[in-house]
């Protein structure tokens, strides 16, 4: 949670922990300096995706497979993930994880660049999560638009750039003004446009939620 630390710290002492191996594994990220989903959005999901049980999912940004893994494990048997994943070095660990975790029935990778992969998909998902290059929010959203059933949702993580989205352009450093502009339209976009019912909650380091509106419903 962004502006207050001890507040965040306690709230994250109230969750339990995942299992074990998930435990394992995020601390093994951690350690590493690998970004994984943090206390507060794995449990802002958990409740999500228990109250939504949704059957197909699609994750933007899988990196070493750790919160596909946590999705697998927090929805019903019969739910299937398709994750997505360009970093090569990451690619093989991910794959190892996913099998190591039990999950490799529910969990399909696909290495490649999701600006590649994401035009050529035809299926159709219940949840789609966004968790990757960041420059690329306005794209991603685009693709998860088409990709997301009426009434599904999408989920993207990240979206307050630990409170630089708050600045102006010219205070946040030259290297992340792409990004900042990037996401300043993306948050635009999924806030105002009648094709969905949106809600930007600082949660992690913020987290945009939208349901997909039925055909009906749009003007």
């Amino acid at each position: 949670m962004i502006g207050n630390e001890r507040l965040t710290g306690f709230i994250n002492s109230l969750y339990k922990g995942n299992t074990p191996f998930l435990d394992a594994l995020e601390r093994d990220a951690r350690d590493t300096r690998i970004p994984v989903i943090r206390k507060d959005t794995q449990a802002f999901l958990r409740f999500i995706l228990k109250e939504r049980n949704p059957g197909r999912i699609l994750e933007i940004g899988a990196a070493v497979g750790f919160s596909a893994i946590f999705m697998a494990e927090y929805t019903s048997p019969e739910c299937r993930i398709c994750t997505i994943e360009n970093y090569e070095k990451r690619i093989a660990l991910a794959v190892h994880n996913i099998e190591k975790s039990g999950y490799s029935g529910k969990i399909r990778l696909i290495s490649g660049d999701a600006a590649e992969i994401l035009p050529a998909l035809q299926e159709s998902f219940d949840m789609v999560f966004i968790d990757a290059a960041k420059a690329q929010y306005p794209f991603y959203l685009k693709e998860a638009d088409r990709l997301t059933k009426p009434g599904g949702l999408i989920i993207a993580d990240n979206c307050l750039q630990e409170g630089d989205i708050l600045e102006s352009r010219y205070a946040v450093e030259r290297r992340n003004r792409t990004i900042h502009k990037r996401m300043r339209e993306f948050l635009k976009e999924i806030t105002a446009s009648d094709r969905f019912t949106a809600a930007v909650l600082p949660v992690g380091d913020g987290i945009a939620v939208a349901v997909k509106d039925n055909e009906g419903q749009k003007t």
